[in-house]
């Protein structure tokens, strides 16, 4: 049974080259087939498929063929718990039952509703003496909520945080999982908006939070990447390293934004999407001159050499990494928590919306 879903894609994978489409060489998972000016392209997760053309009638003829081949549903409203609305002018990805369900999982249906998932003041750091609580509860909201951000990027970075102390957890973080579960209550139309009609340029967002884990002093990346006004990836982690400056936390985080790109450049060049010098937004200023200055100095040669491969790629012309202003810093999000006011501005940003906000 483990072997189950490699033996369905190596069916479903030979069925698809039979039929002159062709496996990508970045993501085997995705499949691609031209007919004159006609793209269709078709993305496999397991048993789950989801394909798209420009043409309408080649995504008919894709269907019928498919239906006499296996069993399968045409309609894409739902797939792995994701909510999908495909409208005129764009398409719409929430998870608004999951988090309901989630919701009445942990009784938490009769709760207050936050406005933001994190307290600002709350560095949640390490609390010995607090009380232990069920840690087989506590896991399982954290697993539920990682689920969460596969569409929810704005809970990121509250999430991941509460997901470092399951291994003892207390009241404490307890309590701050259940005001992020509060605040995705009140929030649960909530989702992210992919807009026709951009212009399609590739474009990342670096930040770093300097010594932002309270135990370790070890710092906390966040980036995110879009796809014109559309919002991709994003990632929020805190970093392997002690920096010994907010200019070198911000550079590992430019190389961790880089190396995204890097592998979002590959994939969509299998679309025939080629992109040069893809701006690489930093608000570090010391940071943006390091990885164009390729001279060693004393302040940077501590600096574990994996991190210096931007240099590489910044000279190449790959990416163009460019200074940002701090209030301009999207991900400004994924590395620390933040007031009302910011937090809801940079959620607006991300085109993290509201759904009614769309009838």
């Amino acid at each position: 049974m483990k072997q189950a879903p490699r033996a369905w894609y190596e069916r479903l994978r030979d069925f698809l080259l039979s039929k002159g489409f062709k496996m990508r060489k970045v993501d085997t998972t995705l499949f691609i087939k031209k007919l004159g000016n006609v793209l269709f392209v078709l993305q496999i997760y397991v048993d789950d498929i989801i394909f798209g053309s420009t043409n309408q009638d080649f995504c008919e003829e894709f269907g019928r063929m498919m239906a006499n081949e296996f069993e399968m549903s045409m309609e894409l409203s739902n797939f792995l718990r994701l909510q999908i609305k495909q409208m005129k002018d764009g398409t719409f990805v929430s998870q608004g039952k999951y988090i309901k369900d989630m919701i009445k999982k942990f009784g938490l249906q009769e709760a207050k509703l936050m406005s933001t998932p994190m307290v600002t003041n709350d560095q949640l750091g390490s609390d010995a003496s607090g009380n232990m609580i069920d840690q087989k509860l506590y896991r399982s909201m954290i697993r539920s909520l990682l689920y969460v951000t596969a569409s929810r990027s704005d809970v990121m970075f509250s999430v991941c945080k509460c997901s470092r102390y399951q291994a003892s957890p207390r009241e404490r973080y307890l309590k701050a999982t259940k005001r992020i579960l509060r605040y995705l209550k009140g929030t649960h139309d909530v989702g992210l908006w992919y807009p026709k009609g951009s212009n399609f340029e590739l474009i990342g967002y670096s930040d770093s939070e300097y010594g932002g884990c309270m135990i370790d002093r070890m710092s906390t990346s966040g980036t995110c990447q879009f796809l014109a006004r559309s919002l991709v990836s994003w990632s929020s982690e805190k970093q392997n390293s002690v920096a010994l400056s907010t200019a070198e936390a911000e550079y590992i985080s430019a190389g961790s934004c880089c190396a995204q790109l890097l592998w979002m450049k590959a994939t969509l060049n299998d679309f025939g999407n080629k992109f040069k010098n893809v701006p690489l937004l930093c608000d570090n200023e010391s940071a943006v001159k390091m990885t164009q200055n390729p001279v060693q100095h004393s302040r940077t040669k501590h600096i574990d050499i994996r991190h210096h491969f931007i240099r590489d790629h910044q000279q190449k012309g790959d990416i163009s990494i460019e200074s940002i202003g701090t209030e301009d810093q999207l991900a400004d999000i994924f590395t620390k928590p933040l007031d009302e006011k910011r937090f809801c501005k940079l959620r607006n940003e991300l085109n993290i919306i509201d759904f009614s906000n769309l009838r």
